[in-house]
């Protein structure tokens, strides 16, 4: 349970980073599975997954965020989440390394993104948490697809939000 103050966060790895998006926006967790493949869409766009009967784009986070290429592992998940982006809840599943756990983080805990030389672009970043002498990075999902989020809306459904 979650007071007001604190919030659920979903951690995964890509790479030997840590980074976690809010548990209210994780659909499911699922093994990975190659994608149908898209011609001409954006180099981090995997391809389509049927999810329940709806196609879910795949997104490779890790060329979303500047880093190498994901290479699938025994570990290697898919999570499917439905993101709010511009008025409306876009699916996407989104490749990780490796999915840990859902996690409470307080809101005095959460950090601004700091500048310390990290590989990615700051703007994606809702927040860092220290934990366990390393870095959670928290992942803006909105800031993170608002440039793509009308590109990916033609290859999965999306829901209008009111």
């Amino acid at each position: 349970m979650s007071t007001a103050s604190e919030a659920q966060f979903v951690t995964f790895s890509l790479g030997e980073e840590i980074f976690a998006v809010p548990v209210d926006v994780v659909r499911e967790i699922l093994d990975h599975e190659e994608p149908f493949k898209i011609p001409h869409g954006p180099d981090y766009l995997l391809g389509l997954r049927d999810v329940r009967g709806q196609g879910v784009p795949v997104i490779d986070l890790r060329l979303r965020l500047g880093m190498s290429r994901t290479e699938k592992t025994p570990h290697t998940r898919i999570l499917v989440l439905d993101v709010p982006v511009e008025g409306r809840v876009l699916a996407l599943g989104l490749v990780a390394d490796r999915v840990y756990e859902v996690v409470p983080f307080q809101s005095g805990q959460i950090e601004n993104a700091p500048d310390i030389g990290i590989r990615w672009r700051s703007d994606y970043i809702a927040g860092v948490v220290r934990r366990n002498g390393g870095f959670v990075v928290i992942i803006d999902l909105a800031r993170l697809f608002s440039d793509s989020g009308a590109a990916l809306a033609g290859f999965g459904k999306t829901q209008n939000v009111a």
